[in-house]
């Protein structure tokens, strides 16, 4: 008897869930509706002293507008040598769809542009595929396959981790590794292992969206391209100490 009540009330309940689910209250909230929003984020805007009595202005920028699931990109890094009388030199400029496919990544597809930012350049252009996100232990990645018009194949791994000292200071290892699966003598780029580069950041939030850091770097090249560098007499190793700002808005 006891099971037949406790089977009698469960069928009930369920026969009326419906019924009260579909007479909410007129002054209850709607749904939360999907909508679109944006940033700009400054990950590293420095100032770099090498060992070679080089002075940089360094910027590694993203933008970002869309939803939860599909955005629109805009990414950008590059340099300028103080005092040398010549342009920066665009590392990328790359504007690219998003899409997520799961949890904290995306695929995203576009196009890039490479090179001097002179008038009248001659700069590289590609086509860009991109695993962006963030991996266990958080990891934020950005990794990257480029096609450019001659059908040179090249790739990078850029990873970061944010190692929390306090509510407001971070300590930051940055890897950043460069490859080719082609050679592209045009561009001083051979196929292989290309170049390596390893930094530390400490960085301070004077605010959530204003955040100083102070840090050093070792980059070198690799293989065939350290070979090159030889070759034209140039150092195929450098060292820097930086100064800068992440902000974002």
């Amino acid at each position: 008897m006891r099971i037949l009540k406790i089977v009698i009330y469960l069928t009930l309940a369920g026969m009326s869930a419906p019924l009260f689910a579909g007479h909410a209250e007129d002054d209850w909230p709607e749904p939360v509706k999907p909508y679109r929003t944006g940033q700009i984020l400054f990950d590293r805007l420095e100032i770099t002293r090498t060992d070679n009595d080089e002075s940089l202005i360094v910027w590694d920028m993203l933008a970002w507008y869309g939803g939860d699931r599909n955005r629109l990109y805009f990414k950008s890094e590059g340099k300028n040598e103080r005092g040398d009388g010549e342009p920066s030199e665009l590392e990328s400029a790359e504007i690219l769809a998003s899409r997520l496919i799961a949890p904290f990544w995306e695929i995203q597809g576009g196009v890039g542009t490479r090179g001097s930012m002179a008038s009248g350049a001659d700069r590289e252009n590609y086509l860009v595929f991109s695993l962006f996100g963030t991996a266990p232990y958080r990891f934020e990645m950005d990794n990257s396959v480029t096609v450019n018009e001659d059908g040179d194949i090249a790739a990078s791994i850029e990873a970061e981790y944010d190692i929390r000292l306090s509510q407001v200071s971070y300590l930051q290892p940055r890897l950043e590794l460069k490859a080719a699966l082609t050679d592209a003598e045009a561009y001083d780029r051979p196929s292989g292992f290309n170049d390596i580069r390893v930094g530390l950041r400490y960085r301070y939030e004077l605010s959530r969206e204003f955040a100083p850091y102070i840090g050093v770097y070792w980059s070198r090249s690799l293989g065939n391209k350290a070979d090159l560098i030889r070759d034209q007499g140039g150092d195929e190793s450098e060292t820097g100490v930086v100064v800068g700002v992440r902000m974002w808005f």
